[in-house]
């Protein structure tokens, strides 16, 4: 099964991608993940916990783990400019989960739809007088516009 372009992970592949990270599995840990690998972009913590309310999970433990993910670098969390945190797994430029890719998002200025950008769409090259950061990974880009549905 394919999401987004890319392989979905068996609970298995998840529990052992935990483990690898230095965390202990936890059966809220292992949901967060797999919801995340459902979404077609990236998510709030508080869409996150009305998905998995349903299975008994609260606000609290679900943030806890999106931290620990996060920090564990399974996740990435960006802030599209309406100072909430939207997460995602992360993703390499052949489209499968990768800890340290970043690739842009687009971001409308109406209905405040995010949706993820191959990584090749945007390209950013450094010049004179321009920070050095530009041309690491520590950038996130983002574009802004009018979706489909608002142009």
């Amino acid at each position: 099964m394919t999401v987004r372009g890319r392989s979905s992970l068996t609970a298995e592949e998840i529990r052992d991608r935990v483990r690898a990270a230095g965390l202990r599995v936890t059966a809220p840990r292992v949901a967060v993940i797999q919801q995340l690998q459902e979404a077609m972009a990236p998510i709030t913590h508080a869409e996150l916990a009305t998905a998995l309310a349903s299975q008994g999970w609260d606000r609290a433990t679900i943030y806890r783990n999106l931290t620990d993910l996060t920090e564990a670098k399974l996740l990435q969390r960006t802030d599209v400019g309406d100072h909430v945190w939207r997460f995602e797994l992360y993703r390499e430029q052949g489209g499968a989960d990768h800890a340290d890719a970043r690739h842009p998002h687009f971001v409308c200025g109406d209905c405040g739809e995010v949706q993820c950008l191959p990584l090749d769409t945007v390209r950013v090259v450094g010049g004179r007088g321009l920070p050095k950061s530009l041309k690491g990974d520590a950038v996130e880009i983002q574009v802004k516009g009018r979706c489909d549905r608002c142009a």
